[in-house]
């Protein structure tokens, strides 16, 4: 277990390193420009720190893949990237379910409202032109444009 195969060689190490910083860049950048929620970015800064100490102390990975029985200490880290990111797709589901919901109740809500002004506007119309009640509740059911013509055949009669 103790082979060349079994620890993070130098350059792995290294790109570990460079790809964390450019994580962290496009992090800090995305934060500047305000495209990025606090709740990403702590989750991105967090992962690209821990890497970086994955790759400055090596032993942590070297031990974590040797008790989980993992020979390369980079199928662990591979293997862990995976675990991490199904987590937060499942965590991102769970958002996107939660804000569709939200999203279905706000269309329904604005379709009553709409709903409900169309009606009194129908309505004021109504009482306006002089219609007789049974008139106006006829049209209410109708749409607006044959409610004018009928308030219109009414004031020529």
């Amino acid at each position: 277990m103790k082979g060349r195969n079994a620890m993070m060689t130098p350059l792995f190490r290294v790109v570990l390193v460079v790809v964390s910083i450019g994580t962290l860049a496009t992090v800090l950048k995305r934060i500047q420009k305000a495209k990025l929620t606090i709740e990403d970015s702590i989750f991105w800064i967090l992962l690209a720190m821990m890497f970086v100490v994955f790759a400055l102390f090596p032993v942590v990975p070297d031990t974590l893949a040797r008790l989980l029985g993992i020979y390369s200490t980079a199928n662990f880290l591979f293997l862990f990237m995976i675990f991490i990111l199904l987590m937060r797709m499942f965590s991102m589901s769970m958002r996107i379910s939660t804000l569709e919901d939200k999203i279905r109740k706000l269309v329904q809500e604005l379709a009553l409202r709409d709903k409900d002004a169309r009606d009194e506007r129908t309505e004021a119309s109504a009482e306006g032109c002089g219609c007789d009640r049974a008139t106006r509740a006829q049209d209410t059911a109708s749409s607006s444009s044959r409610h004018a013509e009928t308030c219109m055949e009414e004031k020529n009669a």
